[in-house]
Order: structure tokens, then sequence, then C-alpha cells
């Protein structure tokens, strides 16, 4: 649980939509008198944008996936203790673009790094915080990837893999929802934005101050 605020994670495949989720959460929950903040994984400080930099670099050296692992859960630390943990005790609204469900699903059941591991790392990094509430856009591999090839951006590491890559992490964001059904709630990002929206603030409602 947060320490005051609300930590909400966005989750999701290459194109599932969590970038214009999340900015269409910040313009509807700020009109709603909430404090928030937006913030991504790898990433969120200068520090740990580096890091993702190297993380998601084409044509960088090799790094091996358990290397991978450990870059993704320095960064957090990194985010957590400069921007998330400081937010939440201002009793802010922090929305952010993946967390540890994400290393889960990429680095535990795309690159099959022992998930064991994750979780020892999961439970030094930040066990005594866990999102509030996470939401996994879902929608078919092949849609998500065709989106992705869509936007101006060149992609990355990630965006390379096979679809095969990307199948095994759907499958584990899926599995994430069924064993946590109070915490992880799926999302149909087939759908128009605003009904995304819709369902993403329905999935929310409990949270939100009129009805604590």
């Amino acid at each position: 649980m947060s320490e005051s605020g609300r930590f909400i994670t966005l989750e999701g495949i290459e194109g599932a939509g969590k970038t214009t989720l999340a900015r269409a959460l910040e313009s509807v929950l700020t009109a709603r008198g909430l404090g928030l903040r937006l913030t991504r994984e790898p990433g969120g400080t200068p520090m740990a944008e580096q890091l993702r930099a190297l993380v998601l670099a084409r044509d960088a050296e090799r790094i091996s996936p358990e290397a991978e692992t450990l870059l993704m859960f320095a960064a957090r630390a990194i985010h957590l203790e400069n921007v998330i943990r400081p937010a939440l005790r201002t009793g802010a609204w922090v929305i952010c673009d993946r967390f540890t469900d994400a290393t889960r699903a990429y680095q535990g059941a795309g690159r099959r790094v022992d998930a064991e591991l994750i979780e020892r790392l999961a439970d030094m990094v930040h066990g005594d915080l866990w999102p509030d509430r996470t939401l996994v856009l879902d929608l078919p591999v092949g849609a998500g990837l065709s989106r992705a090839r869509q936007r101006e951006s060149q992609g990355d590491r990630f965006e390379d893999e096979q679809r095969e890559f990307f199948e095994r992490v759907r499958d584990c964001y899926l599995d994430l929802a069924e064993a946590e059904p109070s915490r992880v709630r799926l999302i149909d990002a087939t759908a128009a934005p605003e009904r995304v929206l819709q369902s993403a603030l329905e999935a929310l409602a409990d949270l939100l101050p009129d009805n604590d």
C-alpha cells in the first residue's frame, strides 16, 4: 500500500496505449482536485533515465537477462527514493508507466529470468510498497506491435523482439490479473481511447476521495 497518496501503475505490451491513458488520467484527476505526479520506469529521474538509455539502446554491448534485471531494479530504487516515495508522502497520486509487474513480465516471462530472483529483488527494493491499483492495458500482440511500428520513435531493443517474446509477456500479465484481482485490473486496450479512460476510472473508483 502507498504511504499517504495513491500509487497507480499502468502495464501492458508495446502499443497498448499507456502514455495516452496516463495523460488522460492526469487531466481528469487533476480537474477533480487531486495532486498528481506522472512518471515512468525505467526512468523518472536523471540518473534512472541514464540507466533506461543503457537498457533500451540498440547496438550496444550485450546485456544478459540477469544484468538487465539488475539494471531495472537499480533504476527503480533510485526512482522510489527520489520521486515516488516523496510524492506519496505529500498525499499526491503517483501514476507510473510500468513498475515491478513489468519486470515480472518482460525479464521473468519474456527473458526467462528466475522468478525467485525477481521477487527477492522486489522485496529488497520496495517490499513495503506495492501499487494500490495496477491497470493492465490488454490487447492482442499483433495489434500492439502494429501500433508500435506506427509511432514516430525509432523503437528500442524490446521492440526488436520476436512475437513469441511478447506472447509470453502478455500471458504473464493475464496471469497476474488472475492471481491478484483486487490489485490488478484488465482494461480492454482495443477500445477507443475515451472508452479506455472510462474503464480505467471505473477500475479506480473505490480509491477516489468521494468513495473513501
